[in-house]
């Protein structure tokens, strides 16, 4: 295993939002997302939001980069389900026979890519190389579609062989159900030493355990295994926790909705495990054989419930370190609007403990749909060596920034109701927007459609 590489960084890759981004309710489990079905989206304002969040943090010194959207419609998606003839008329079909098939082929949802894989960095991997798995998204057909474009976008952000590995998906079983980075944190001392990776599942195909009794558990324990071994990563740097099931009924679909963590920080409820005091201890005492403490920062359920967690999206935050030594915590706007959580967070800073700034964000968008801050982000530690190995043209500056403003000013509507996805011109808009996006991005042809 490498050396501690103290120039190493973290860096969040964030989504951009789709074309396509609409309510359709699809997310059974996810509260936000059915309780906003079938009201109109702004699919401009959507991608708006997340890029102005972007930006915000890479002016503060943050690293940013940029992921494209998915095609949508997915056209071989309706292929493969029997609608034929010419692409608009297997669209205008679905539309009538089907109009669920149709929107789960027109989801924007690539656009969490807390989602899109899970990452090992090259101080946890025997090879030294940063580690890439795809999630599968099984449980759900308009993700379990995603993996395979994820695959190919991130073996062209981060194609040198000498320092990445992009995986590819597990089977697309519901034992080997996996939700990607949104079930995963790392703890380490510094981004360039050894780590702890933390693995939350809420089921296991084989093992005895609680269940959620309302909604589905979407991770399993044997998908976290097998991308733990995957890796590479040696038994005393990970931890496996069982998320609680009552969260999961709750509207807590996956672990950052009720944790986020971050170096030697793990803010969390204090109902976001199943034998939360065990858990605490097992990820102390591995952190210790590697030089280094943990902080819980618990959130009591008398000041704060779960239901007003799910409701604000409180831990899908992102906890991010700053060059002084303290952290800041990106939160959704909601938060602020919520009573209680907002007196939570003010107490917080109030404390100067490790976490000094909370940071409010306008997502509303993402929101509606069930996504955060931390959703929209997926986390890459890198060194300075793997930085420049990566695509240069994801990373965003002024001049990106510029460029991907007014590309989606071009591009975008302001409206689109679930009706809309019939329009066959949607698929061309889509398409020529992304066409020009993967060159101002520089990754090639991307797209079924390109090739």
């Amino acid at each position: 295993m490498q050396a501690h590489d103290p120039a190493s960084f973290e860096a969040n890759f964030d989504g951009l939002v789709g074309p396509t981004h609409n309510y359709a309710g699809l997310s059974y489990g996810n509260v936000a997302s059915r309780s906003n079905e079938r009201s109109a989206a702004n699919p401009k304002a959507a991608a708006r939001q997340g890029l102005r969040k972007m930006k915000r943090l890479a002016d503060l010194g943050f690293r940013q980069g940029v992921l494209p959207p998915q095609e949508r419609p997915a056209i071989r998606l309706l292929r493969e389900l029997g609608f034929g003839g010419k692409e608009a008329e297997a669209i205008a079909r679905a539309a009538k026979a089907a109009p669920e098939l149709l929107a789960a082929a027109s989801s924007a949802s690539a656009m969490w890519t807390a989602n899109a894989a899970t990452v090992s960095p090259s101080p946890d991997t025997p090879d030294a190389r940063v580690h890439f798995t795809p999630a599968n998204l099984c449980s759900k057909l308009h993700r379990a579609i995603e993996h395979e474009e994820t695959r190919r976008t991130l073996a062209a952000v981060f194609a040198d062989s000498a320092h990445f590995v992009v995986h590819e998906a597990l089977p697309g079983t519901p034992a080997l159900g996996d939700e990607g980075a949104a079930n995963h944190t790392r703890f380490c001392s510094q981004y360039g030493a050894p780590g702890v990776e933390f693995f939350v599942y809420g089921r296991s195909e084989f093992r005895r355990g609680p269940e959620p009794k309302r909604f589905p558990a979407r991770q399993s324990f044997e998908a976290s295994r097998a991308v733990a071994h995957r890796h590479g990563l040696a038994e005393d740097g990970v931890v496996f926790a069982q998320q609680h099931p009552d969260a999961i009924d709750a509207g807590v679909f996956h672990n950052d909705v009720i944790a986020v963590g971050n170096r030697g920080t793990l803010l969390c409820h204090e109902h976001a495990f199943v034998g939360q005091r065990q858990v605490y201890d097992a990820l102390r005492e591995k952190l210790a054989a590697r030089g280094a403490e943990l902080e819980v920062i618990e959130v009591p359920d008398a000041q704060v419930s779960v239901a007003d967690a799910v409701s604000s999206y409180l831990f899908n935050s992102q906890l991010l370190s700053r060059t002084d030594g303290t952290q800041m915590l990106v939160v959704p706007q909601e938060c602020r609007e919520n009573e209680r959580v907002g007196a939570w967070l003010d107490e917080l800073v109030a404390r100067r403990g490790s976490i000094g700034e909370v940071l409010a964000f306008d997502l509303r968008e993402s929101m509606k749909n069930g996504g955060g801050p931390a959703c929209l982000r997926l986390r890459v530690v890198l060194d300075e060596a793997q930085r420049a190995a990566t695509a240069p043209g994801v990373w965003l500056d002024e001049a990106l920034f510029g460029r991907l403003d007014a590309w989606i000013e071009r591009h975008y509507r302001d409206r689109l109701a679930p009706d809309d996805l019939a329009d066959p011109s949607l698929l061309v808009e889509s398409r020529t927007a992304l066409d020009e996006l993967t060159q101002i991005l520089g990754l090639g042809s991307l797209y079924d459609f390109q090739r």
